[in-house]
């Protein structure tokens, strides 16, 4: 019990005086074998690089890669055009322009990061033009952002996929029902606070048939990138990773021949990022896995599962202390560290109440994805704040409303198997 505290005591110190999450983990895992004495120092080494050595992991500077060389070239533009002409005009206006775009920008970008960015950088300062205050305008688009992570190709798939053996073409199309529903409530939503007059009402006027088609026509190719992705997967043609490897090459050409908007020196620096990008989240994934196994060696896991059997509510209790600790970590540590520490320790006892793995993997994911843009310090949050230029204390009041809606969504996904399950089943994956 003495290691456990040192580990846990050691991480909290360290974040406390802003040691990067990663570091935290390593140095806490370094204490902990320490104080133990009878395990070798080696084993931090070993354990760094097991978490990473898995074929799926491939996959993860390949979507970073893809998304970057998309968003880059000029797909972000494209695709928001065509959400304005498809649903500007109705009332909600730019609202639910926010909601679409981010739609079909998630099942390119695989990025929150990247869909809050793009999303925010191109539309905000249309949404202030049209007559919403900035702070709604940013909550609306933090909120979209949101919902994003249960469209896929999502990188918290893959990582979550591969860390615990759970199909991530299973998890692809387990969450496109519940993020279709986010968005739809979310939509929902927006319509009422706009007849209310909380929001203006439709600021575009009515595209003519010929604008449509012309915006479906400049959209058509990037659109063609999830659908290679996914269609290539559900044949059973190629996995996951080897998904990614084709979309990355397809992205490729169609920014860098296509569009022709990516210069060498654009290309540089994309591949700069997702150099960076992917040393982060292998460090992070290396550090999780130890600091999970030495949690799992000291039978962590099964105290906590003999805690929530202690205080009866079975399956019920669990899903909504699943909610509660997501939420609040996934706010505290960012979205992918909280996943990485608490998923190895609460997925054992999952499968012994009786959940479907799907089920559990996207209830986290779906958890996360409300808690990186809940207030007051969601990561993705606070970029859109800064892209608005705004107080992040001045988003907390008029996004209350959008995440108590994501909340409810939370909950359905969490008693509703079958949202999750009904497209997994139906393609046995």
């Amino acid at each position: 019990m003495s290691t456990i505290l040192v580990l846990l005591g050691s991480f909290i110190l360290l974040l406390s005086i802003n040691v990067p999450v990663a570091f935290s983990m390593v140095l806490a895992c370094i204490a902990a074998l320490l104080e133990h004495g009878a395990i070798p120092m080696s084993t931090v080494t070993m354990k760094l690089y097991s978490g990473i050595d898995t074929f799926p992991f491939l996959a993860i500077p390949l979507f970073i890669l893809a998304g970057g060389l998309m968003e880059q070239g000029g797909i972000s533009q494209r695709l928001v055009r065509l959400a304005s002409n498809l649903v500007g005009h109705i009332r909600g206006g730019l609202g639910f322009v926010v909601v679409v775009a981010e739609v079909f920008f998630s099942g390119i970008s695989g990025s929150s990061i990247a869909d809050a960015s793009a999303i925010g950088a191109l539309l905000l300062p249309s949404m202030v033009r049209a007559g919403y205050p900035a702070a709604r305008a940013a909550a609306i688009v933090a909120a979209s952002t949101g919902m994003g992570m249960m469209i896929p190709p999502c990188l918290t798939m893959v990582v979550l996929g591969a860390m615990s053996n759970i199909s991530i073409a299973g998890l692809f199309m387990g969450g496109f029902l519940p993020g279709f529903l986010m968005a739809l409530t979310l939509m929902l939503l927006i319509y009422i606070q706009s007849v209310r007059g909380i929001l203006p009402s439709a600021t575009e006027a009515r595209p003519s048939f010929r604008e449509v088609l012309v915006s479906i026509r400049d959209s058509l190719i990037p659109l063609m990138m999830p659908v290679i992705i996914f269609g290539g997967i559900f044949a059973g043609i190629f996995t996951a990773t080897e998904a990614a490897s084709v979309a990355t090459v397809y992205a490729f050409i169609v920014s860098f021949f296509w569009y022709k908007e990516i210069t060498r020196k654009d290309l540089y620096k994309i591949l700069v990022d997702t150099a960076v990008m992917t040393g982060v989240v292998s460090l992070l994934v290396g550090a999780a896995t130890g600091f999970s196994w030495i949690l799992a060696t000291h039978q962590v896991p099964r105290m906590i599962g003999d805690f929530i059997t202690a205080i009866g509510g079975g399956k019920t209790i669990f899903l909504l202390m699943t909610i509660a600790v997501f939420l609040v970590f996934g706010m505290i540590l960012d979205g992918l560290p909280a996943i990485l520490i608490f998923f190895p320790i609460l997925f054992p006892i999952a499968t012994a109440v009786g959940l479907h793995p799907l089920h559990f993997g996207e209830l986290v994911i779906a958890t996360i994805g409300v808690a990186i843009i809940a207030p007051p310090i969601g990561l993705c949050l606070v970029i859109i704040c800064s892209i608005a230029k705004i107080k992040l204390s001045d988003t907390i009041q008029p996004l209350i409303p959008y995440t108590l809606i994501l909340i409810v969504d939370l909950i359905v996904i969490a008693f509703w198997p079958w949202l999750v399950l009904f497209l997994p089943t139906v393609f046995k994956l």
